[in-house]
């Protein structure tokens, strides 16, 4: 069985989206994040039951935009908080801790691809037959998905430079490295900034990330 592994940011103003802010205003992008963070947990809550799921959290759901929807969607779900210095420490951290907890292989998925489909995560899985890692490329040139068999093959993650348009080709030097073979997933674009949220919007109109963009942009940035 897979394990769902979601490693995201508590959505509040200020600590969330912070790109997406300087367009929107900070309560407005905290409120889009929760939208996408909401989407993103319901792919893979129906592409994998709530019990195979791992949130990995920076912050605390408590005191987020649509905190009472998170905790009632999250329900199930096994949920700790990230450890480490720098975000790829804290990512190799998440995904040891989602293979310790629950058991692998682990597939995780971020919270800015709120276009990505239960269909699309269970592809992944599909795809990693007959290899030991999975990678989807993202249009920045970072990846918006990671699947390993072992979190072993992860071990130097810490090393690898994020938010850089070589993330996803020195990610797949890393997972090459250390003796995997490397399925390609299909590439997806990450939402950081207003225009990255109209696009993704335009192409996944029933999400609710879609909804509350549309009621963002109509009432100048406030939701």
């Amino acid at each position: 069985m897979t394990t769902a592994l979601v490693v995201a940011k508590a959505p509040v103003a200020g600590h969330a989206k912070t790109r997406l802010a300087t367009t929107v205003g900070g309560q407005a992008a905290a409120a889009l994040a929760a939208a996408a963070l909401l989407d993103t947990i319901e792919a893979c809550t129906t592409a994998f039951g709530a019990e195979a799921c791992v949130l990995a959290l920076s912050g605390d759901l408590a005191g987020a935009e649509e905190a009472e929807l998170l905790l009632s969607r999250t329900e199930g779900w096994t949920v700790f908080a990230q450890e480490g210095r720098r975000f790829a420490d804290r990512l190799e951290h998440a995904h040891e801790s989602a293979f310790e907890l629950v058991g692998g292989p682990v597939l995780q998925v971020g919270m800015d691809t709120p276009q990505a489909t239960a269909e699309d995560l269970r592809g992944l899985v599909a795809r990693m037959q007959g290899h030991d890692a999975v990678l989807a490329p993202a249009h920045d040139g970072g990846w918006w998905a990671l699947g390993v068999n072992d979190p072993a093959l992860l071990r130097g993650l810490g090393d690898v430079p994020m938010s850089s348009p070589d993330t996803g080709a020195c990610t797949r030097r890393l997972l090459a490295a250390n003796g995997a073979l490397v399925a390609t997933g299909d590439r997806l674009r990450d939402v950081d900034d207003a225009a990255d949220a109209a696009r993704v919007s335009a192409e996944a109109p029933g999400t609710r990330f879609a909804r509350r963009w549309a009621a963002t942009s109509a009432t100048g940035g406030t939701p």
